[in-house]
């Protein structure tokens, strides 16, 4: 089982450094302002690695895998 990327959604301050850094896994969805992971078949773990370090609330965690 692939590892996901997930946003605690209570502990996001939206600055949006995901968003900027990973734009290929994070977006805003335009219905509820809420920063999210998109589904993908596999993840570029590259860019979420430094999308994690770089959010300032540490918000972003990986999710699943064997």
């Amino acid at each position: 089982m692939e590892q996901t990327p997930v946003i605690d959604i209570r502990e996001c301050s939206d600055c949006e450094s995901c968003v900027e850094l990973c734009p290929s896994v994070f977006r805003i969805n335009e219905e509820s302002g809420i920063i999210e992971a998109v589904e993908l078949s596999q993840y570029p773990e590259e860019e979420i690695r430094t999308a994690i370090s770089y959010c300032p609330k540490d918000c972003i965690t990986w999710e699943g895998g064997g």
